[in-house]
């Protein structure tokens, strides 16, 4: 076996024994745990809706009023197809047709929202990578890959009711709806939707209803319950010492709460006085 080469004078390296790097059964286990808490918020499809402005990413279903005065009228939602024409789709997907609990059965009927980078405007990119935009006249398009005024949008929580939002384009008009102008449409109960609404009202105001998982403070929840999932052993190790039932649940209490490290000096303080005493 060739040797390298080696100078009078060179310090001797010593060779590091070969460890077992293995991880431990209970680091394995709080590994899998881990990543099965990531896994539950990252996987939790359900639609929820919006209840203020920090909530809102990620995608969205954009449910419109409905025109007053009008029986007839389906919930709809805002939609787009492949040609970037922007209509009102009746919502399939909802218990006892109640916008609160409306969720998307077409891909044409998802935005995903975003903010523009240093400003509150938002924007609502469709299903085909193209911008809902606003023009000058009130009508409503998704032709557009980049984004300028017309494709940006800011978000007003309506005052007249929860979980309702007014969307303002940046020349302050609304997206409203009103009454059709074909008689197909008109026939079907299909509401027409532009964005030259002057003032809010009922017919500006939407629910929006988005993935639970997007929603900051359902996100956080999920994130906790991961992290209270500590077993006995681990608390024991993490204390040097059998813990009782009570000092058990004092811990994982304040892992909940945000004193653990502080419980669980106090307990090890009190081993110590215990062996001592």
């Amino acid at each position: 076996m060739v040797k390298p080469l080696t100078f009078k004078g060179d310090k001797k390296v010593k060779k590091r024994k070969r460890r077992d790097r293995e991880p431990s059964e209970e680091a394995r286990k709080r590994k899998a745990l881990q990543v099965a808490g990531d896994e539950t918020v990252a996987d939790d499809d359900t639609w929820v809706s919006a209840e203020s402005l920090g909530d809102i990413a990620g995608p969205v279903l954009l449910v419109l009023p409905g025109l007053q005065g009008s029986s007839t009228t389906k919930p709809t939602a805002l939609a787009c197809d492949a040609t970037g024409k922007v209509f009102a789709m009746p919502i399939e997907n909802m218990v006892d047709d109640h916008p609160a609990t409306a969720e998307p059965h077409d891909v044409r009927q998802v935005w995903v929202a975003s903010r523009v980078v240093g400003t509150e405007n938002v924007l609502f990119k469709g299903h085909h990578g193209k911008y809902l935009a606003c023009d000058k006249y009130g009508l409503l398009s998704a032709t557009s890959i980049a984004v300028s005024p017309l494709e940006s949008f800011v978000l007003v929580v309506d005052a007249a009711g929860p979980e309702i939002f007014q969307i303002k384009t940046l020349r302050d008009s609304y997206l409203a709806v009103q009454a059709p102008t074909k008689k197909s449409e008109a026939a079907a109960g299909v509401p027409e939707v532009r964005g030259d609404a002057t003032e809010p009202s009922a017919a500006t105001g939407m629910r929006i209803r988005m993935q639970a998982r997007f929603k900051p403070r359902i996100k956080a929840s999920k994130e906790e319950k991961a992290r209270e999932k500590v077993s006995r052993r681990e608390l024991e190790e993490a204390v040097g010492r059998r813990l009782e039932d009570d000092e058990i649940k004092l811990l994982k209490r304040a892992r909940r709460e945000g004193d653990y490290h502080e419980r669980l000096l106090d307990l090890k303080v009190k081993g110590k006085s215990d062996t001592y005493a």
